[in-house]
């Protein structure tokens, strides 16, 4: 199957994945389910998958590859660590506050396996945490930030950026956050991050 085809039909099988995600829970949605709603063989969703939670990872993982992929990309750069965050804060908040964020959350919160919470973690958290504590070091590197622990800064700058914003999307009392409000609170995320650990 030519590449390009093959990424259409993953598409289709992925959006397929999150629909039956929303009707019918972690715990009830199935292969056999999703491969009924994308219309493909179960056969394709093992070749390409391997299981449900192989193929709840890679939607894990391709939620978050616009953020990685922007952190890897800024790293390799000499930016300044504090724009870095600027521009990375609003990507951030869209990933964790959208759609696709919500609703496999809200599938984990009911998933008592705790499968897919740990498929979120080491797909989402555990694969940005790292390059944000890098971007964290090169601010203190260049004398922007003053901190002892990294992994607390980070800890700081995202309950900075994200509070409660996320846990209230996913309950249903936030609607998604516009555009100008992610700029806004990842602006605002850096001044008191600034103040805190100068």
């Amino acid at each position: 199957m030519r590449e390009d085809k093959r990424s259409q039909r993953q598409q289709q099988i992925e959006t397929a994945a999150y629909e039956v995600l929303e009707a019918k829970g972690y715990a009830g949605t199935s292969m056999q389910g999703i491969a009924r709603q994308a219309r493909a063989s179960n056969e394709t969703l093992y070749n390409w998958y391997g299981d449900k939670l192989g193929l709840f990872q890679a939607l894990v993982s391709r939620n978050a590859e616009e953020v990685k992929s922007h952190l890897e990309a800024e790293l390799e750069t000499d930016h300044d660590a504090l724009a870095i965050l600027g521009t990375l804060g609003p990507k951030l908040l869209d990933l964790l506050t959208g759609d696709r964020a919500v609703a496999l959350n809200r599938a984990a919160a009911a998933d008592s396996s705790g499968e897919l919470g740990a498929a979120l973690s080491k797909a989402g958290r555990e694969t940005v945490f790292p390059l944000l504590e890098q971007v964290l070091l090169r601010a203190r590197e260049q004398g922007q930030l003053c901190f002892e622990q990294s992994e607390a800064a980070v800890g700081l700058y995202l309950d900075l950026l994200i509070g409660d914003q996320q846990i209230r999307r996913v309950i249903g009392r936030l609607p998604q956050p516009s555009k100008v409000f992610r700029e806004e609170r990842a602006q605002r995320a850096i001044h008191h991050l600034r103040q805190l650990l100068s």
